[in-house]
């Protein structure tokens, strides 16, 4: 596969509504989509950047920098065997695995148009359809969440997230279970608390919940190994997991019981499946979780939610939930029982909606292939 040309846009799309978490609120969304060109076959990426460094350290405006300036750079041009080997190429880049994913992502559409397979078969997937569940923002009441659920629940997801932090938690959480004591109810925290909040995780023992995630800081790994030591309650991990070796570490030392796989936390699809095999080895559930994706990126979060590993349903929700119109046709549709039917059309399986792409876009780099390729060292 050559990669002979790649375009990057930025697009912005104004949310249904607004979506709070422990780290502020957000209403609209500034996008990177990429497109990567080989052998006359485009395919799509996303670049899963949030707008400010709080979920993680990566943002759109740094994003679009170090794609620039060192990503394309390095692969443009260049002859790779595979999509999965676009890792080893961008390996002298360190971090930014956000930013590599929207190209890695790109590419395994190109790689599964050329071969004419669904993206599902090119990763192995085994499943057809995948159980969906939804993520729910910070509510100005117990009230006002209680409201959001039962239309979340009338729609079919099969589970329902909430987001908390210090002042918005227990009494939200107690509201939830005495109105819905038999539904699969999990929180997440993005790092609100410490070990010094010990006693009071510890009360969310009494509501049964399946996990709580990420409740520690986001780049921590040992503090909650210390933590689950002290819960009944499952902590799931999510920010800490960059790569296939922190997931290693953290069930090595026992600092959680459930690993959420986010394609653009880890670096795309080649390390998602490396860490989505060491937890099915391990006995340790994995779901996908989302970051406010448009189609594209929902895609492929379908794509590897098909994978054997993913027992738990995720926060691949229909697109309807969060946009107006989305870029892709059709909109991804989430069934009456809370599912999703795994496309099988080749690539990530939906039509890219190009003209209203342009529409949105606000700004577009693209960069052309050299006639012959710089050998990498």
């Amino acid at each position: 596969m050559r990669i002979e040309k790649l375009i990057l846009r930025e697009i912005h799309l104004r949310l249904k509504s607004p979506f709070e978490t422990s780290f502020g609120r957000i209403d609209k969304r500034r996008i990177l989509l990429v497109e990567a060109f080989s052998e006359g076959i485009s395919g799509w990426g996303e670049i899963t950047a949030g707008e400010g460094p709080y979920y993680n350290p990566e943002t759109v405006d740094a994003s679009w920098i170090i794609f620039c300036q060192f990503i394309a750079p390095l692969a443009v041009g260049q002859e790779i065997s595979a999509a999965s080997a676009i890792a080893s190429l961008l390996a002298p880049i360190r971090g930014h695995e956000m930013t590599k994913a929207g190209l890695e992502c790109a590419l395994w559409d190109v790689e599964a148009r050329q071969k004419g397979v669904p993206l599902s078969r090119l990763l192995v997937g085994e499943r057809d359809v995948i159980p969906c569940g939804v993520s729910i923002g910070i509510h100005d009441s117990p009230e006002a969440l209680l409201t959001a659920i039962e239309r979340e629940l009338a729609a079919g997801y099969q589970r329902i997230k909430i987001k908390i932090k210090p002042g918005k938690d227990r009494e939200y959480v107690s509201a939830v279970r005495q109105r819905f004591p038999r539904i699969q109810l999990m929180v997440d925290a993005n790092s609100a608390y410490t070990l010094a909040d010990l006693a009071h995780l510890k009360s969310f023992d009494e509501f049964g919940l399946t996990m709580i995630e990420q409740p520690l800081a986001w780049d921590d790994i040992y503090q909650h190994s210390r933590l689950q030591a002290e819960l009944r309650t499952p902590i799931c991990l999510d920010e800490s997991i960059h790569n296939y070796d922190h997931a290693k570490a953290a069930i090595s030392l026992r600092a959680c019981r459930v690993i959420n796989i986010k394609l653009g936390r880890v670096g795309g699809h080649a390390e998602a499946k490396k860490i989505e095999k060491l937890c099915r080895g391990e006995s340790i559930p994995v779901w996908c979780g989302g970051m406010l994706e448009t189609g594209i990126g929902r895609a492929h979060n379908i794509a590897m939610s098909s994978l054997s590993g993913f027992v738990m349903p995720g926060d691949v929700s229909a697109s309807r939930r969060y946009w107006d119109e989305d870029i892709i046709d059709p909109e991804v549709m989430v069934g009456p029982s809370g599912t999703i039917r795994v496309p099988v059309a080749p690539g990530i399986g939906y039509e890219v909606r190009k003209s209203r792409i342009e529409t949105l876009t606000v700004r577009e780099q693209s960069f052309e292939s050299r006639s012959v390729a710089v050998p990498v060292i």
